[in-house]
């Protein structure tokens, strides 16, 4: 376990940015305790710096996990968040976007959000920002980068694309089902 370097701390802040805006700096400088960001085994750890400190008496073989995963760096040096930081994402997130009892299940499976899914979602959302995806009963079931604005969403027919799906919690089970 270490610290990020300077160009690796860029990439994560680049992506936790993407979802999350100006709140980025709620999310690393908080009141209540010292949250910090770590890495072990090319996986990106957001803990709170008391635990960190017991994490270090593990070896780095022991050591399995620590603080909440945000996300891995692929062997071509990107940052890719994981479903792990949606906790941290959801309550921090700029852009949310709630889909019908309908979408939900689609969503879950891994398809993308399209139109007639959609309940509501927040105002003067742009393309291309990360979003989160809710239930109608406030659940983050995970999230994405919207493929069309608002404005844009008022005139499209109910099949077209709206958000793109990066990360949902189905991807526990499809994972487990590869396995």
């Amino acid at each position: 376990m270490r610290e990020l370097t300077e160009e690796e701390l860029k990439l994560v802040i680049a992506k936790l940015t993407k979802f999350v805006g100006s709140s980025i700096k709620e999310i690393l400088e908080r009141e209540d305790q010292r949250y910090v960001l770590r890495l072990h085994k090319e996986k990106v750890y957001y803990a709170r710096e008391d635990l960190v400190k017991i994490a270090l008496n593990f070896g780095k073989d022991e050591l399995l996990s620590f603080g909440t995963c945000l996300g891995k760096f692929t062997k071509t040096k990107k940052f890719r968040l994981q479903i792990t930081c949606l906790d941290v994402i959801a309550h921090y997130s700029k852009y949310k976007i709630w889909v019908k009892p309908n979408g939900e299940q689609a969503y879950i499976y891994g398809n993308h959000v399209v139109k007639s899914y959609i309940a509501r979602m927040t105002e003067n959302v742009p393309k291309n920002v990360g979003c989160v995806v809710y239930s109608l009963a406030d659940i983050p079931l995970g999230f994405g980068v919207s493929a069309k604005s608002t404005v844009e969403c008022r005139d499209l027919e109910p099949t077209a694309i709206v958000l793109l799906n990066q990360c949902d919690i189905g991807e526990y089970l499809r994972m487990e089902s590869d396995k």
